[in-house]
């Protein structure tokens, strides 16, 4: 009898999730289970206060779960060390309030998270350089965070995010602080590195014009999952 070939696990799996704070008076996420594929892109859809981005942070090990499992590429990372060396050479993390270091150039913005994993300096140079280049910045790379617009800004958060060619890129509400227009942009950057480098994307949104981009949609509500299409 021929043998049926066992399916891949999942890139990101979530079992029986749940995250509690302040001694039980505020549950965050309720019982959350979730798997997503290597490639996908889904979006974490659900009104402010529904635990988007807390799911979001258990999911790339920022936050860890009161109870239940996150589990990468089938295995539980078993400390903070080993999520922060998942996070350093597989995963990137967009943040809605960009978090770039103002007293550092766009280019040395980009270098940090290649410090311990890039070890020549020429090497991390030409890396930022490029990434730079990819999303437009290339004229603004002596320039600090408080010299960008809002929408350079998210350009430059993205490009730092891309430093260490992650399998995985995590966004948090990456257009919440940008006009229209912009979030366009940066929602095109976004779907171009998971189309063009089959990247994961996984982003939180509570906007339903950008929850139609992705091929799936988490929608949680009171910190529970209670859709899946």
């Amino acid at each position: 009898m021929a043998r049926i070939a066992a399916m891949p696990a999942p890139l990101l799996r979530t079992e029986n999730v749940s995250r509690v704070y302040a001694t039980g008076r505020c549950v965050a996420i309720r019982d959350a289970s979730c798997a997503i594929a290597e490639h996908e892109y889904v979006v974490i859809m659900g009104p402010s206060g529904s635990g988007k981005s807390t799911l979001l942070h258990l999911l790339c090990g920022l936050d860890r779960p009161t109870s239940g499992r996150v589990l990468f590429e089938g295995r539980e990372p078993a400390t903070a060390g080993a999520w922060a060396r998942l996070r350093a050479t597989r995963m990137g993390f967009v943040f809605q309030a960009f978090n770039l270091l103002p007293t550092l150039t766009a280019r040395q913005n980009v270098e940090v998270p290649m410090f311990g994993v890039v070890p020549r300096a020429q090497d991390r140079s030409r890396r930022a350089a490029e990434l730079l280049a990819r999303v437009g910045l290339e004229r603004r790379s002596a320039h600090r965070p408080g010299e960008l617009s809002g929408g350079e800004k998210q350009r430059l958060a993205v490009a730092r995010s891309l430093a260490n060619a992650p399998g995985v890129i995590l966004a948090d509400e990456p257009t919440g602080n940008l006009d229209s227009s912009t979030a366009g942009e940066i929602l095109d950057l976004l779907e171009d590195i998971h189309h063009r480098e089959g990247a994961t994307l996984v982003m939180v949104t509570h906007d339903p014009a950008i929850s139609r981009r992705a091929r799936r949609v988490l929608t949680l509500k009171d910190g529970s999952i209670v859709s899946d299409q």
